[in-house]
């Protein structure tokens, strides 16, 4: 910076070698820059901001675009855990309840065996008449071995006589005012209904009781 001013002033002022005209070489180069403009150094300064000004655009930008693919980044592993956690679900439930058909029809087996044993005379089940007897014997025990079978794999038999009557677990085929029925009960079972693992599979067939 000096050096510049130096030449500066050797090239403006020729007349500073005179005695007569001794002037502060710091006065001559504050007046030479006045008349010259700024020297090299002091122009580099506005490229210098310029290009401060430009970096902090660039990183603003680069800022914003890491926060908008990090909230991309969230979403999609939030979506990701919804699905498997869906998947999940729907796995467990063809599990529980992928045998739900077949239970179905296994049903009305168990409703002819329960017919079965209840059109059988009692007072004709004896010693006397073995044939009947053994007959009946193996019905019954036939029905109790579907019955834990059918309660191995979940299934439960839903005979509501003298609850409280459910839309979700009843299906009512009358109303009618019955003697020592409280209103809103189950005063007749018609059919049996039954569960698998929780959710209704049949709801049973009953009639319910009103006020009179």
């Amino acid at each position: 910076m000096a050096s510049w001013c130096v030449r500066s002033v050797r090239q403006s002022y020729p007349l500073i070698a005179s005695p007569a005209l001794r002037v502060s070489p710091r006065l001559l180069c504050t007046a030479t820059q006045q008349k010259n403009g700024p020297g090299p150094e002091e122009s580099e300064k506005p490229e210098h901001s310029a290009g401060e000004k430009a970096l902090m655009e660039e990183k603003s930008q680069l800022e914003g675009q890491l926060k908008d693919m990090t909230e991309k980044y969230k979403r999609a592993l939030a979506d990701t855990e919804n699905l498997r956690t869906r998947s999940q679900r729907m796995i467990d439930d063809a599990k529980l309840y992928g045998i739900q058909g077949f239970c179905k029809d296994l049903l009305e087996v168990a409703d002819i065996l329960e017919k079965a044993t209840e059109s059988v005379p009692k007072e004709e089940v004896t010693s006397q008449n073995p044939h009947l007897k053994n007959l009946y014997d193996g019905l019954v025990m036939t029905e109790i071995q579907i019955q834990k079978v059918f309660t191995k794999h979940g299934l439960v038999k839903l005979n509501p006589e003298g609850q409280k009557f459910d839309p979700y677990e009843h299906e009512a085929l009358f109303h009618a005012p019955i003697e020592g029925k409280e209103p809103g009960s189950v005063a007749v079972v018609t059919k049996v209904g039954y569960k698998l693992h929780g959710r209704t599979l049949r709801p049973a067939l009953v009639g319910v009781a009103k006020a009179p």
